[in-house]
């Protein structure tokens, strides 16, 4: 089983925002998924970006392969 750190979107039409979560690579974007580790919400001014950090460094350490954009994000947050 791949398992990937992905963005699921949430929020009301043309006003999104995203929870980071580890999910089966092979579930639907706002599907299924393992565990949520935090979020990001690019309608403020500045960004807003958390995240758990002891459970984002659990799963990479466990191989868990994050999508461009999620491995932006933890760079960001300095966790990567």
């Amino acid at each position: 089983m791949a398992v990937k750190m992905r963005l699921r979107r949430m929020g009301q039409k043309k006003v999104p925002f995203y929870r980071v979560v580890v999910a089966d690579s092979r579930s639907p974007r706002d599907g299924k998924f393992i565990e949520e580790i935090g979020y990001y919400d690019p309608n403020q001014e500045p960004s807003v970006i958390k995240f758990d950090e002891e459970a984002a460094k659990k799963w990479l350490a466990n191989g868990a392969q994050p999508t461009d954009r999620v491995a932006k994000l933890l760079k960001l947050a300095g966790i990567q």
